[in-house]
Order: C-alpha cells, then structure tokens, then sequence
C-alpha cells in the first residue's frame, strides 16, 4: 500500500478551504493508495477548525500558534505527519486550489515516469480562464512555464500542488522554517536542484486557482511611510532579512545585497520605482 500525507495550513479562509477538502476527497486514486490529510490550522478566528472537524473527522488538526504563516505551518505540518507514519509521499496543497477529479492520478504517474525521484509540481488556472496559468513551475528567468501535454524541466515551483515522494525527502529533507511565508516552496525546489532532483511539471493544469497578485502596499504611494516600512519587514510582504538569506543561499551575495537595498528604495521612494517600470 502507497501511504501520501497531503499537507495544508489553513488561516482564515473557511469556505475556501472546505471546497479544497471537497475537490481532494473527491480526487480518483488507484486501489493500492490512501491518503491521510493534516491541515494546521494557524489560529483561524471564523470557525474553519470547527467546521473542518465536523465536516471531515479524518482529517488531522495540528493547532498552530497563530503567527506561523505559510512556510512555518507546511513545515508544522511536515513533521507532525512524518512523526505519525513513514510515508510514501507527501503532496503541498493550497486552501484555495482546488484539484481536479484526476489531478492525484496524473501526479502518480507523472511521479512513476521520473521512477519516484523527481518533485512533481502541478500546473493550475483561472477559474475562468483555463488558458490563463496562474501558479506551477517555472524556468530560470522565472517564467510560469505552459503545460504542453508532456512533462517539462522547471527550476523553481510553486507550493500550490506539489508531490514530494519519499525519496525526495530523504534527500532534501522539508522545507526551511528559517521563511515565515513565502520563498519556502522556491527554496526547497532549488535546494533539491543543487542536491541532483529535478523538478517537473505535470502535462497538464490539474486545478483551479486565482491569481492572487496584488499591488503591494509596502511599495504604493497612498500607503504612509512608515507603514511602507513596517510593511515590507511583515512576514506578508518582501521582509528584506529573508530575501537576503534566500538570494545568498541560491544567487549570491552580490546580488542578495543589491536587492537588499533596492527594496528598500521601493519602499521609501514608491514612486521613482513606479515611474522607472511605466518609462515615464
């Protein structure tokens, strides 16, 4: 038997979430598979734990401190489901991605084509606009590459749907709790890539997920200064510290320390910023 651990961190989001618990529940899976699901819920203040635990009683709820974000909670998460059983794989699964009926069959066999040791990272789209990719793998300009019907090489991969099998993990190991939210999902797909895993996406989209880009208030004029620089040092925004540990570990230090800087020009000049990108 084929033991995947699918592993979310939810905040917030309840009605989101219970359709992803929904779309996965629902997902097709071979006689020799089974799926446990351990989701922390990080200190959601409307009712997501409470419904989770009468709607889905298998499900597995790791109670986090309120402050762990993305990053801290997959990895609470992580430890937690590896302490309970050894298990054959583990799947990174976004509260508002939801999968598609056959998404944990193309998983597996896209998994099974690289012989289980490769990342697989599965490509999602708008939900109305199943043409427009929205999160998967990238190449090494960062790119969202565009599923073609074959499986393709990519560099850095999105946490929304990713299939980690044990080989993997006792290679790389989990993802680095030293990132509070975001960079933890590129940091663990280049961290394989230095340690000889490749990472692959799936042929096909294989769920729904909006773009969730927005124009940061870190670098927004109307948002006050100081706010800006608070802002930018939040767990949510482009914490200058962490982006500097992420870019020396994988691009160096020149280039960790020039970004360093220029974040913080973005936050305390927005608009010179603003003005360079729209060549005015």
């Amino acid at each position: 038997m084929n033991n995947i651990a699918v592993l979310l961190t939810v905040y917030n989001r309840r009605e989101k979430t219970i359709k992803c618990l929904k779309a996965l529940i629902g997902c097709s899976l071979p006689e020799n598979y089974t799926i446990d699901i351990h989701l922390v819920n990080d200190g959601c203040t409307d009712g997501t734990g409470e419904v989770v635990k009468q709607q889905f009683p298998q499900v597995n709820i790791i109670q986090g401190t309120g402050s762990l974000f993305w990053n801290r909670g997959m990895h609470l998460a992580w430890t937690t489901a590896a302490k309970i059983k050894d298990y054959d794989f583990y799947v990174w699964l976004n509260d508002d991605t939801i999968l598609y009926p056959n998404s944990i069959l193309t998983l597996i066999e896209t998994s099974e084509s690289e012989n289980n040791r490769s990342i697989i990272c599965g490509s999602t789209c708008e939900t109305d606009n199943p043409n427009k990719i929205t999160y998967g793998g990238r190449n090494s300009k960062g790119t969202l590459l565009q599923p073609n019907g074959q499986k393709q090489l990519c560099v850095e991969i999105n946490g929304n749907i990713v299939w980690i099998p044990k080989y993997v993990y006792s290679v790389v190991g989990i993802n680095d709790p030293t990132f509070y939210h975001s960079m933890g999902d590129f940091d663990y797909g280049l961290r394989a890539r230095k340690l000889g895993i490749n990472s692959i996406v799936t042929p096909s989209v294989i769920g729904v997920c909006d773009d969730r880009s927005v124009f940061a208030a870190w670098c927004n004029t109307k948002t006050p200064i100081i706010k800006r620089l608070r802002l930018l040092y939040s767990p949510l925004g482009n914490n200058p510290i962490q982006f500097f540990k992420f870019e020396n570990r994988h691009y160096g230090f020149s280039k960790a320390c020039i970004h360093f800087f220029s974040l913080h020009i973005r936050a305390v000049f927005p608009v010179l910023w603003q003005n360079s990108t729209t060549g005015k």
